[in-house]
């Protein structure tokens, strides 16, 4: 990186601030990072990811989660496909909500390692509090028995999560040209 062409910084900047936060060449050079309007993901990336992630999900849990409790395949899919539909929503929502609070707190929506296991650990409670009352009905089992369970498969998709969307930040990063104000 050329020294000449980053713009000078004031004290002030420079501790609020984290070292990489420091001023980038482009369009919005001379300002720091946290002041300069941060790259969201587009409808249709977040759509791509909220529907990737419960696919691979389910192929992942339904095997799982029968061998675990000691129910029938059929039954744990069904499980697993009524809760990956209604937490499809809730990834979309949650994932759109958090990135606008990052935006608004911190000027961007990228995440530390950190603040995704916080992001991870939110999605995951909602969820869970979404989820067990269906799981107890369906399944035939007591309140105790579906939060068990659910608990369970919250801990699984909590690391599933946190790999999933850190790859899916590799894999598909944001860039400052596809940004879209949202």
């Amino acid at each position: 990186m050329d020294p000449h062409r980053l713009a000078p910084l004031r004290v002030f900047d420079y501790v609020r601030c984290r070292e990489d936060d420091l001023p980038l060449t482009g369009k919005n050079s001379g300002r720091p990072d946290h002041e300069k309007a941060s790259p969201m993901r587009s409808t249709p990336d977040r759509i791509r990811h909220a529907l990737s992630f419960e696919v691979i999900g389910i192929l992942l849990v339904t095997p799982l989660g029968a061998l675990a409790f000691g129910h029938p395949m059929a039954e744990i899919g069904m499980v697993a496909l009524v809760s990956a539909t209604i937490a499809t929503g809730w990834n979309y929502l949650y994932n759109l909500g958090f990135d606008h609070a990052l935006l608004r707190l911190r000027g961007r929506v990228a995440k530390t390692v950190p603040l995704r296991v916080v992001h991870a650990v939110l999605f995951e409670g909602g969820l869970l509090a979404i989820l067990m009352p269906f799981i107890a009905w369906y399944l035939g089992v007591s309140l105790w028995d579906a939060f068990v369970m659910d608990a369970a498969f919250a801990g699984f998709y909590l690391i599933y999560a946190f790999c999933f969307n850190w790859g899916y930040d590799v894999v598909f990063p944001v860039r400052e040209s596809d940004y879209r104000p949202q």
